[in-house]
């Protein structure tokens, strides 16, 4: 606040051009910040339990698993290991699509990976392909 020298009538003189540059940047910066994490937020876990299931229902589920080894990425269906789309896309359609499939996404794995395993299982004829991020 400044203070005019001199004069009897001495009154405040503000400057309220900085505090409408805070006020802008930080308006700016929540409306950029919630729209980035919406896309994850589209993606639904699926975890519902089913009513009434018989006991052959209670077989294992089909998981894909994708993760790092070394330096490139792995799709692991049971015990056999899979480094390309084609090579994972084939294993996938001789699968049963009735129960789904749920792609297992370990830490490292970049969203390309993930987003390729989520697609192949879609391709093959999936109609639930559910992501489930690895604890």
């Amino acid at each position: 606040m400044r203070f005019r020298r001199g004069g009897a009538d001495r009154k405040p003189e503000l400057n309220l051009a900085s505090m409408i540059d805070a006020t802008f940047l930080l308006l700016s910066y929540f409306i950029f910040t919630t729209g980035a994490g919406s896309n994850e937020s589209k993606l639904t876990p699926n975890l519902r339990v089913q009513q009434g299931t018989d006991v052959k229902d209670d077989l294992e589920p089909q998981v894909v698993e994708v993760l790092r080894s070394g330096d490139h990425v792995v799709f692991r269906l049971g015990a056999t290991e899979y480094t390309t789309r084609d090579a994972l896309s084939g294993a996938l359609k001789g699968l049963s699509h009735e129960k789904g499939l749920f792609v297992r996404v370990y830490g490292g794995v970049d969203v390309g990976s993930a987003a390729t395993a989520i697609q192949v299982g879609r391709d093959a004829g999936f109609e639930a392909v559910t992501y489930v991020p690895a604890k």
